[in-house]
């Protein structure tokens, strides 16, 4: 079975630009097991205590509401309940834009691994970045970043989630298109 994941996860290696040696590596350990087998789920009652007591900006509070509910690519629950994303990790701000004529809205957003070694941090962030630029109707700029000092590789990850031609051909791959649409469907409850 390992054999058979591992020759799947190396097809895609190869085949993605987005997929360079951090990336080989990270898609082959977890092809070999869990990259964290027992993480920290958050309770309903601790998602839900959170966000009352803060004063969120109703921008913030949107681009949150579109991700909250993806889903982590090796446990079944979403980035929220894993707290992989927060809503104090999330900024918006709307600048002028270069021409001066209309307003663009730049959106940042760091997540959080659940582990420093995470082997799948640059398959959240890519699928963070494909929900985002489906959803949102505005112009806008997108920075997505792992949250600094929570990752081994940290600036590799950031690098290749943050560069559109390496994003165009990692979805140009079909399994890891599929995995990526997996993770963002959306929930029925």
């Amino acid at each position: 079975y390992v054999r058979s994941k591992f020759k799947v996860i190396r097809t895609y290696a190869i085949a993605s630009p987005l997929a360079a040696s951090t990336v080989q590596y990270s898609m082959a350990v977890a092809a070999l097991g869990l990259s964290n087998p027992n993480p920290v789920v958050l309770g309903h009652d601790q998602l839900s205590s959170r966000r009352d007591k803060e004063q969120v900006d109703p921008m913030v509070t949107e681009i949150f509401d579109l991700i909250r509910d993806i889903s982590d690519p090796e446990h079944p629950h979403t980035l929220e309940e894993l707290n992989v994303i927060r809503e104090d990790l999330i900024s918006v701000r709307q600048v002028n834009s270069e021409s001066g004529e209309e307003e663009e809205i730049w959106v940042k957003i760091e997540f959080t691994p659940t582990v420093p070694h995470c082997s799948l941090a640059t398959l959240i962030g890519l699928c963070l970045r494909v929900k985002l630029e489906r959803s949102l109707q505005q112009k806008f700029k997108l920075d997505i970043s792992v949250t600094e000092g929570t990752h081994s590789i940290e600036g590799d990850v950031n690098k290749q989630i943050n560069d559109k031609e390496r994003v165009a051909a990692a979805m140009e791959n079909p399994n890891l298109r599929e995995m990526v649409e997996q993770c963002i469907k959306e929930v029925e409850y």
